[in-house]
């Protein structure tokens, strides 16, 4: 990192820190063991061990003892975890928080998935999660809200009732079933306790139509998540035990520690990645994931039929940690390598606009938190993975370092070639790789891809010169403002006409994407998605409709992106709500599938954009660069270790 850079980075973190200068951090802790209603043998034993070691670790970061309310069983002084004095600390929690504070809301227990016909908002599979409180109770029938459950929609109320009043929300949820936990095939298994006793190995699921109706009389629902306006979700991080199909173990951590004793896996991550002291919750979250292939190898091993967990993150994963302030500590990707001797390997490639011989930021992570970095240049390139050299400055660090790769500079290749008489305007705002360049002076202008003319009080005249931006003579924009926002859109409309290039004519075995034409509640036709295609007109009262399905086995790593008439990008999926991207697995058996309605896409000029590939085990999800709402840093994050070097992709571009 140069001087100048290191400065601008201090000064974010300086001026995050002033920020929140006055501010309270608090915590609320809830753990769950026991399941007074149900079956000894589905009850937990970690629980009570995770809420203390996040308390523990808390302290450690600088909160106040008073600021961190355990609701847990088995703790001394804790209030029993009961779904209603779960909503009850909530709400004392939600009434002492203030602008400008941040908070940790923090769940460990059982998890499960269940139908629910109250739900606001469907899901690929039509099912609730439900984290199960103390009080849960089975309920008779299919669908309604399964007493003593606390419903995805209810923590994401609560969650939006935080980001209102201007609080940072980190929701952390050790769960099976977890990573739909705040949005909302086959549900988990009833089998808990496997392994021998003195090395128990408990999987955090149950199949909610298994539990026990439990004792008459007993008190009714917890009450929902108090309403609250909705706003862009720019304070929010989450960090969920796995994904929505998977179970998560507990079992006795570290492996073969002296003082080992049972604990989420999750949970024993995070507190272990907290004392590198990582600067933002991307190098948390990847410091989660280093901790993770040894642990699920050994379960692999022993336990060969059952799906393991892989941890998903979401929200503004750049944002200082521990902070309020919404803006990244930087803008451009940030991928973990892997060393093996005096090399470095990265699963980011080309589709994530890297290019041959860049110039690359490496940065070695010690466990004291020491951070090392140097400059090296990329030796090796393919569209899904890259390798670069040690740099010679950092060849005598330690193995238990973890690497970081990040670009430089944007790549001048992908740059918009904007031919001005004039510097272009301040303010511009991109995801990485997307960037704009003027085109030099007495450069042919069919080799720019538009030219801006300044027409004083008459606004801004663009002119597209590149048949890949659009046909037209021309746009106005009335304002600085708007010429900024177009010409960002044009910006990012390039790199996703080359993404969709680069990913070639490469199939997704077991994912299909057909755009669909609807009258009322009636589909009229059905048409699957091609490379590069032009559906015909609308008829009046006709509207479109995205359909995508996943029977291939795997979950994806999904974007996509839609441009309406007038040059704005919209966010499709994942939405402008701060979700990851991480698209639920499907079987042929028991599909994954949703559809998208597109109010918008009608009209010449309009585009849509999807592309998908299976996601990676144990990684963050991968947009590709195709992120489309400046206020949401998550939109950042890129492909990580663990996806095979040959990579099935498909990739869609649809022009109207």
């Amino acid at each position: 990192m140069t001087r100048r850079r290191l400065r601008t980075v201090l000064l974010l973190a300086m001026l995050a820190a002033a920020t929140c200068a006055g501010a309270a951090q608090r915590a609320l802790l809830v753990g769950v063991s026991e399941l007074v209603n149900q079956p000894a043998s589905l009850w937990l034993q970690a629980p009570r061990n995770d809420v203390m070691l996040m308390r523990e670790a808390l302290l450690k970061q600088g909160f106040a003892a008073t600021d961190i309310t355990v609701v847990a069983d088995g703790v001394s002084g804790a209030a029993l975890p009961e779904a209603q004095r779960i909503h009850e600390a909530l709400g004392r929690l939600l009434e002492q928080s203030q602008s400008g504070d941040f908070v940790l809301l923090y769940f460990s227990g059982h998890g499960t998935r269940w139908r629910d016909a109250s739900k606001r908002y469907q899901e690929p599979d039509g099912l609730a999660e439900n984290f199960l409180a103390r009080d849960v109770r089975g309920a008779v029938g299919g669908s309604g809200a399964l007493p003593g459950g606390l419903r995805d929609v209810d923590f994401d109320g609560w969650v939006q009732a935080f980001l209102a009043r201007n609080v940072f929300v980190w929701s952390v949820f050790d769960t099976c079933s977890a990573a739909s936990m705040t949005r909302g095939r086959a549900p988990a298994s009833a089998e808990v306790v496997v392994g021998p006793p003195d090395d128990e190995v408990r999987f955090r699921g149950i199949r909610a139509d298994l539990l026990a109706q439990g004792a008459a009389g007993a008190s009714a629902a917890a009450p929902t998540a108090p309403a609250a306006p909705a706003v862009p979700r720019a304070r929010y991080v989450a960090f969920f035990a796995s994904e929505s199909h998977q179970v998560t173990p507990e079992l006795r951590l570290p492996r073969k520690g002296r003082d080992a004793q049972p604990q989420g896996l999750l949970t024993w991550a995070v507190a272990e990645a907290l004392q590198r002291r990582p600067a933002t919750w991307r190098e948390l979250f990847d410091g989660v994931l280093a901790l993770y292939p040894p642990v699920i190898s050994e379960l692999e091993a022993r336990f060969p039929q059952r799906e393991l967990p892989s941890p998903v993150a979401e929200g503004n994963l750049d944002a200082p940690l521990f902070a309020n302030g919404p803006q990244p500590l930087g803008t451009r990707p940030v991928w973990r390598a892997q060393r093996s001797g005096a090399s470095l390997a990265i699963q980011a490639g080309q589709l994530d606009g890297l290019v041959p011989r860049q110039e690359m930021r490496v940065l070695a992570s010690l466990e004291d938190g020491t951070r090392r970095s140097a400059a090296a240049v990329l030796a090796q390139l393919d569209p899904a993975g890259a390798q670069l050299p040690v740099p010679a400055a950092l060849r005598d660090v330690p193995g238990s370092a973890l690497w970081s790769v990040t670009p430089l500079a944007e790549p001048a290749a992908f740059a918009l070639r904007v031919r001005a008489d004039k510097p272009l305007p301040a303010g511009l705002s991109f995801d990485y790789p997307a960037s704009i360049r003027l085109a030099r002076a007495g450069e042919d202008g069919s080799e720019a891809d538009l030219r801006w003319t300044d027409l004083g009080p008459a606004g801004h005249r663009l002119e597209l010169l590149s048949p890949a931006l659009g046909t037209g003579t021309g746009q106005v924009a009335a304002d600085p403002a708007a010429l900024r926002e177009r010409l960002q859109g044009f910006a990012r409309l390039k790199w996703l006409g080359e993404l969709n290039r680069l990913a070639g004519g490469a199939r997704l075995d077991g994912f299909e994407a057909a755009l669909e034409t609807w009258r009322a509640d009636r589909m009229l036709r059905s048409e699957p998605l091609a490379r590069s295609a032009t559906p015909g007109p609308l008829l009046a009262g006709e509207r479109r409709v995205l359909r995508v399905r996943n029977t291939g086995g795997t979950s994806l790593d999904m974007v996509i992106v839609g441009i309406d008439p007038e040059g704005g990008l919209r966010p499709v999926y994942p939405d402008a709500s701060g979700a990851s991207n991480r698209f639920e697995r499907g079987t042929r058996e028991l599909p994954a599938a949703k559809h998208f309605e597109l109010p918008w896409l009608a009209g010449p000029g309009a585009r849509l954009f999807v592309l998908a590939t299976p996601a990676a085990p144990h990684s963050a999800p991968r947009l590709f660069g195709a992120g489309v709402d400046p206020a949401l840093a998550d939109l950042r994050v890129r492909g990580q270790l663990g996806a095979p070097k040959e990579r099935q992709v498909f990739a869609a571009m649809i022009f109207f």
